[in-house]
């Protein structure tokens, strides 16, 4: 028996004034603009100046956070006011403030939330909420990756404050954010998954150098940044000093699956309304009839309304305890992992026969193109397939724990040992 949820009167009233806000301040969405259609990463800090100031208008309004707590800058409603604005907000034009955008309101907002102190959200949220301040993760280095907690980034105390030295990697929209949530190594001595701590790093100051990584699309969405002796205050610390992996849990729990961004960057999912990108890719093919062309819309849009089944189902069974979190948080990431490029794969065949091959342009063919080329980046970013099927198996099925040689060592002891086999094995070579 399918159940019909009904709606409290004052969600009712809150709805329609958001249908009646929306009508009257925000354009209807272009249905023939497909989805991440921003210029493939090759955008500026200026090109995101319109997105802000549309983001400061709905926060303005009372719409931006409106799930967030109301003591550090959000609403302070409930989900279900939340979800009722991204139904109403599906055909208008909302802020696309790119990667840095989702993860201000996605990973690191939610992290942010539960970690900062109340003097820290209070100076943050509101400019975030407000697309004043966009953040990026300052997470991976050139020698950690899926291991991330041997991360070789260090920060050191400095009278009231601290400096901060070494390089992160693979950042998304670093280049057009505003701050980086920055994971840095404080003791030494404690083991690897201790002695770590976050900070939020200003990216125009100081000490700071992005530069953007040209990827297969010919854009550059990613990028390297080094950080020479960068200050910051004892202020801008998040979380616990040399607890950071407490934080990272959080934040990892949310970049894969447990938590939902913003809903106005994360609108609900339509059943009754397929995607109007792959019509267009379609008809642009001349395949719009084509029985071979509409059976792989049909699979895209099966996959897509499973995909959020598969969300509501996750995040039921979180609310419910009884298994971990980081591990149930694993199959939401897995299946995007294995949902992108298979979207990919029949976004091809969709348009078979019209040149495929991308460059900057608006057509369907160009967009599908570079969806191809990205398809893979879901297995990898934010934890791989496989370890996401390693915390399936030993945190919900119960399997045996991959051996570890540097298991309650310090830190400085497993750095010096990694060292001399590096050099046993040149030797030997």
């Amino acid at each position: 028996m399918v159940s019909v949820v009904t709606e409290t009167p004052d969600l009712q009233a809150y709805r329609e004034r958001a249908r009646q806000w929306l009508s009257e301040n925000l354009e209807p969405a272009d249905p023939g603009k497909p989805p991440h259609g921003r210029g493939g990463g090759q955008e500026t800090y200026e090109d995101f100046l319109p997105a802000r100031a549309l983001q400061r208008k709905i926060y303005q309004a009372g719409y931006a956070g409106i799930d967030w707590p109301a003591v550090c800058g959000g609403q302070g409603l409930t989900a279900a006011h939340a979800q009722a604005f991204a139904q109403e907000a599906l055909h208008y034009r909302l802020p696309d403030l790119g990667h840095a955008g989702g993860t201000t309101y996605g990973p690191v907002g939610k992290t942010l939330i539960r970690h900062g102190s109340p003097e820290f959200l209070a100076r943050h949220v509101p400019r975030m909420l407000a697309g004043d301040e966009l953040f990026c993760q300052l997470f991976s280095e050139p020698s950690a990756g899926s291991d991330m907690a041997g991360i070789m980034t260090r920060a050191d105390r400095d009278g009231d404050g601290w400096v901060i030295t070494g390089s992160k990697i693979w950042t998304s929209g670093a280049h057009y954010a505003d701050f980086g949530m920055c994971l840095a190594r404080t003791n030494w001595d404690a083991p690897k998954h201790r002695g770590l701590t976050w900070f939020a790093v200003p990216l125009r100051g100081p000490g700071v150098s992005i530069h953007p990584i040209r990827e297969i699309t010919g854009g550059a969405e990613f990028c390297q940044e080094y950080l020479d002796e960068v200050r910051v205050g004892a202020d801008e610390v998040i979380g616990e000093v040399d607890a950071g992996w407490t934080v990272a849990q959080t934040m990892l729990l949310v970049e894969r699956g447990a938590g939902r961004d913003d809903p106005i960057h994360m609108p609900a999912v339509d059943p009754q309304t397929i995607d109007p990108f792959l019509l267009r890719l379609a008809s642009e093919a001349g395949r719009s009839a084509d029985p071979v062309a509409r059976q792989a819309i049909a699979k895209i849009h099966t996959a897509e309304w499973a995909r959020a089944q598969l969300g509501s189902r996750i995040g039921a069974l979180m609310r419910a305890g009884g298994k971990p979190a980081s591990g149930l948080a694993s199959y939401w990431k897995l299946s995007e992992g294995l949902r992108a490029p298979e979207r990919a794969r029949l976004l091809m065949e969709i348009g078979q026969g019209m040149p495929l091959v991308w460059a900057p342009g608006d057509s369907g063919g160009d967009h599908a193109a570079r969806e191809y080329l990205n398809s893979r980046v879901w297995s990898i970013a934010g934890g791989s397939n496989e370890m996401q099927r390693n915390a399936i198996s030993e945190q919900i099925l119960g399997l045996p724990r991959e051996p570890s040689f540097d298991k309650g060592k310090p830190f400085s002891e497993v750095v010096h040992q990694a060292r001399n086999w590096t050099q046993s094995g040149e030797n030997s070579a």
